[in-house]
């Protein structure tokens, strides 16, 4: 099973235009549309289309609108209290694939709600092969949470994944090895921004690969870069390597990473080799990238053969 938890879960409002955005200007859409969202209920979703067991976690009344919509799309949820309602989130697109977020802050979190999170997963992860703890998290919560929890679940002896930015990011860094996940998924300027890189220079695969090794130098097993159009690296203490992704009409690239960090489970759960799993998370997020909102892939959406994967080792060669 596939445990996610979604530490500041959202309503995901998506405006496409019918012309670039331009500040100031009255402007049409081409469609709108209404979500539920936060990472990892998209996780979660994904994974629910694969035929993957799944549960989502997240801090929300039992009975809101969104749990109750999760819930009749076949989602497992179970929801912690006392918490207040999701943010929300509004996404432009333009017809390009530019795509502009607009975040909610979302409810104030109390030390007796992250204490009764935090529980919850432990709880639940003893039954979980992967453990994702996705997104950002709400006003008022301790920006080294993150770390904290990743402790708190190594005693269960399952796997955990991370997939956030900013302070809880910086945190999780700060905290190595002691912190360290089983799999950390940044982009290239989350990467660049615990690595003192700069963030454009990341674009380069070998560069982004290099910044990825000083991490699991420090503790963390796998690290999963995602480039955008460039693709992504995989860093372990099994090798280096780079995918690029297959040609792709970006609609909007909302969801594309953790679209990304399922695939990358996906792979795993199927006991496949490091640089499938690498193929598989980018042939994931660049389905993605081709949907409309926080539309996820399912697998026949999915073109894996269409990855390419090269062996970054100078040592080992290429694929």
């Amino acid at each position: 099973m596939i445990l996610t938890l979604t530490a500041n879960p959202s309503i995901d409002h998506t405006v496409m235009l019918t012309s670039p955005l331009r500040r100031g200007e009255v402007l049409r859409a081409a469609t709108t549309s209404s979500q539920p969202g936060g990472k990892g209920v998209n996780i979660s979703g994904a994974a629910y289309a694969a035929g993957v067991p799944t549960r989502a976690v997240l801090p929300c009344p039992d009975l809101d609108p969104m749990v109750t919509e999760l819930r009749a799309s076949g989602l497992d949820v179970v929801t912690v209290g006392p918490a207040g309602r999701p943010r929300i989130n509004t996404t432009v697109t333009e017809p390009d694939g530019t795509t502009t977020k607009l975040n909610g802050p979302g409810t104030t979190a109390t030390p007796a709600l992250l204490d009764a999170l935090a529980a919850r997963l432990v709880q639940e992860a003893e039954r979980a092969t992967w453990v994702v703890l996705a997104g950002s998290l709400p006003p008022e919560a301790p920006a080294g949470w993150y770390a904290e929890v990743v402790t708190a679940l190594r005693a269960t002896g399952t796997r955990i994944a991370v997939d956030t930015s900013e302070a809880p990011l910086q945190a999780l860094a700060a905290g190595l090895p002691g912190s360290a996940p089983d799999l950390l998924k940044p982009n290239a300027e989350e990467l660049a921004s615990i690595t003192g890189s700069e963030p454009a220079a990341l674009e380069d695969p070998a560069a982004a690969a290099a910044a990825a090794r000083t991490l699991v130098d420090r503790g963390v097993a796998a690290v999963l870069a995602t480039l955008g159009g460039h693709g992504a690296v995989l860093v372990s203490a099994e090798g280096t390597w780079h995918a690029t992704p297959p040609p792709t009409a970006v609609v909007s690239t909302v969801g594309a990473g953790d679209s990304s960090l399922f695939g990358y489970l996906l792979a795993d759960l199927r006991g496949l080799s490091a640089p499938e799993r690498l193929g598989l998370a980018v042939a994931y997020g660049s389905a993605a990238a081709g949907l409309p909102g926080t539309t996820l892939p399912t697998p026949p959406q999915v073109r894996a053969d269409l990855v390419k994967v090269r062996d970054l080792d100078p040592i080992t060669g290429g694929l």
